[in-house]
This record gives C-alpha cells, structure tokens and sequence, in this order.
C-alpha cells in the first residue's frame, strides 16, 4: 500500500522528488607524483569539474584517492556528471580509475 506523506516529510526523509543521486570515485596519482602535482591536480579537478558543474567532492587521499560525489542542491547527478569525470581523470593519465553506478545518497 503506498503511503501518502506530506511534502515536508518526502524533503526530510530525501525521497521521490527529494532523492538524491550521487556516486562514489577513486584514482590513483602514479608512484613518485609530488605532493604540489597531487595538490595542483586536486584543485584542478574541484575547479575545472566539480564546481562548474554543480557538482560536490568528499573525499581524500594522497596517492590513492577516494570519494563521493553528488549535486551542490538537491538533485540527482546523471550519467552525463560520471562521465565528464571519467573523461577529466583518463585525460590526466590518472591510474585506476573507478567510478560506481549512481545510487541514493542517503539511503544506498
């Protein structure tokens, strides 16, 4: 049986138009990279990609790194937001690359 909540509940409880999409992402910068490169690339990435588009990074690392992305509002990221990703990360010769499928922030 559906349950009929009220618009302030679907927004609290991040469900039906409320729901957001995000996906997890990690890379690795090649052994020897130095810090400043890894410092330069990260901000590169947040300033080139993320912000431009939207988009929010949580995450960390030093060579191996590790993280979620999601929208800045509410909203769900697209297939579109993985790939111009991917395509930022390949294009920098970055190594093992790994993005997920898109799933509920709050609730996958």
């Amino acid at each position: 049986m559906a349950k009929n909540r009220s618009r302030r509940l679907r927004k609290k409880l991040h469900i039906e138009e409320f729901q957001e999409l995000g996906f997890s992402v990690a890379w690795r910068f090649p052994e020897g990279t130095s810090e400043q490169a890894v410092d330069r690339a990260v901000d590169d990435f947040i300033n080139e990609v993320i912000e431009p588009n939207g988009l929010a990074y949580d995450g960390s690392g030093y060579l191996a790194w590790e993280g979620l992305i999601c929208t800045q509002q509410i909203g769900k990221c697209t297939e579109g937001h993985r790939t111009l990703v991917r395509q930022w990360l390949e294009a920098r010769k970055l190594e093992e690359v790994r993005l997920s499928d898109l799933f509920d922030v709050w609730w996958d």
